[in-house]
C-alpha cells in the first residue's frame, strides 16, 4: 500500500534529478534486465530440453525471445514503480518517480510512464533532451505520464545529523576528548 500523502511541491522530497543520475540508473536497470533475461533463457532452455528430450534454444526463436524480453522489461519497470516509485537502479542512485504534484506514483501512472518510455528514444532521443532544457527536468515520457523524477534522499537532514555530531570540547590541556558513546 502506497502513501496517499500529497506534497505541494516535488522539491520537498528533493531536487529534480538530472540527466547523469537518471542515465546511470537506467544503465543499472538495463544490466539487471539483461541478466534476468539471460538467466531465464538458460533455465527455459534447460527445462524445455528436459521435457521434450530434444535440445532447445530460445535463441533459435527470435520472435518469442523478443516478446519474452519485452514482457520481462515491462514487468521489471512497472511493478517496482507502482509499488515504491523506483526501480532497482533508481533506488541505488537515490531517485524516485513521483507524480508532477509530488504525490506518490500509482499503478496507472507507472503503467503509462513505462508504456510511453520508448517514445523518448524516438527521433534521435529528443525526448531525453527535454531533461536538459526544462526547469523540472522531465523527459517526454514524464510529460505524457504527468510524472517527474526527484532525488529521494533527505540530504539536508543527513547534513544536519552529520553536523550535530560535533567533537567534544577540549580538556584543560587543550586536547579534544573523543565523544562519549551512548
Amino acid at each position: 500500500m502506497t502513501s496517499t500523502k500529497s506534497l505541494s511541491d516535488p522539491g520537498l522530497q528533493g531536487h529534480y534529478a538530472g540527466i547523469v543520475s537518471r542515465l546511470l540508473a537506467f544503465l543499472v536497470d538495463l544490466v539487471l534486465i539483461s541478466l534476468g533475461f539471460t538467466l531465464f533463457g538458460h533455465v527455459l532452455d534447460y527445462v524445455v530440453s528436459a521435457v521434450r528430450g530434444q535440445p532447445f534454444a530460445l535463441s533459435d526463436h527470435p520472435a518469442a525471445a523478443d516478446l519474452i524480453l519485452a514482457v520481462w522489461a515491462f514487468a521489471y519497470a512497472v511493478f517496482p514503480l507502482a509499488r515504491a516509485g523506483r526501480t532497482v537502479g533508481m533506488a541505488l542512485l537515490g531517485l524516485k518517480a513521483v507524480r508532477r504534484d509530488g504525490s506518490e506514483l500509482d499503478g496507472r501512472h507507472a503503467f503509462i510512464r513505462v508504456l510511453v518510455f520508448p517514445l523518448s528514444f524516438a527521433v534521435a532521443c529528443l525526448g531525453f533532451v527535454m531533461i536538459l532544457v526544462t526547469r523540472e527536468r522531465r523527459a517526454l515520457h514524464d510529460v505524457i505520464a504527468n510524472t517527474t523524477v526527484v532525488y529521494a534522499w533527505d540530504a539536508y537532514a543527513a547534513k544536519l545529523r552529520f553536523l550535530s555530531k560535533s567533537p567534544a570540547p577540549p580538556d584543560r590541556a587543550g586536547a579534544t576528548q573523543p565523544p562519549a558513546s551512548p
